[in-house]
């Protein structure tokens, strides 16, 4: 679903210094844009922005971008980023269908997936999940060493499990009620507060794909 025009958005999608304006000129070269050898978190769909936010105030380390395809959206966690003071974050107004025309194998050493659309079950839109064949595929080619995942909606779960297993991914660290876990260090998106708040389970894992831990082949 589409978001409501903002007034402000056109301005922030034009000035705010967070938003990569040309992501095909940084194709193939997206760590220059940081001027550091530090290792990229990469998050698909980013919503108001704080999970990805808070992600890099608490790890200076590390850069984060975050893509979005909804312009409205996008302004809207860029200009949190720029209110709230995160760390060394860009964004990119990107559909995850080109992944890997501006992506190469080896740039991102982590990608985040929290509360992706879970789209109807019909074979054409569930070919939009994140976590269907089609995507893996492409995380694969990109050799990102692991994806951490989370969601509201068990049968995107279960589904991601099954989608998971099938290419021979490993998964650990599976929850099923995440805030009632050990797990440490968790940091939340809006959505996940909101939820949880009202005692709805947030299901959890982590996934690498086969070979993780591989160099990537070299790019000819």
């Amino acid at each position: 679903m589409r978001q409501r025009k903002k007034k402000w958005a056109p301005a922030q999608l034009a000035n705010n210094p967070r938003i990569i304006q040309d992501p095909a000129a940084y194709a193939g070269r997206i760590s220059g844009y940081f001027d550091n050898n530090n290792p990229i978190h990469l998050e698909i769909g980013c919503g108001k922005g704080r999970f990805i936010a808070e992600s890099s105030r608490q790890n200076p380390d590390i850069n984060y971008i975050a893509i979005e395809r909804e312009d409205v959206i996008l302004a809207a966690a860029a200009r949190h980023a720029e209110e709230y003071g995160a760390g060394s974050l860009a964004f990119l107004l990107l559909d995850a269908d080109v992944l890997l025309d501006i992506f190469r194998a080896g740039d991102i050493h982590r990608l985040y997936l929290n509360f992706s659309d879970p789209w109807p079950t019909k074979k054409k839109r569930v070919k939009r999940r994140l976590t269907h064949e089609k995507y893996l595929t492409m995380y694969e080619q990109l050799a990102i060493p692991e994806i951490h995942f989370k969601t509201d909606n068990r049968p995107l779960f279960e589904f991601t499990i099954e989608s998971l297993s099938e290419r021979g991914w490993h998964i650990k660290n599976v929850s099923l009620d995440l805030h009632k876990s050990s797990l440490e260090g968790n940091i939340m998106t809006e959505y996940e507060m909101k939820f949880s708040s009202l005692g709805m389970p947030i299901y959890r894992l982590e996934a690498s794909p086969p070979g993780a831990g591989q160099k990537p082949h070299p790019q000819t």
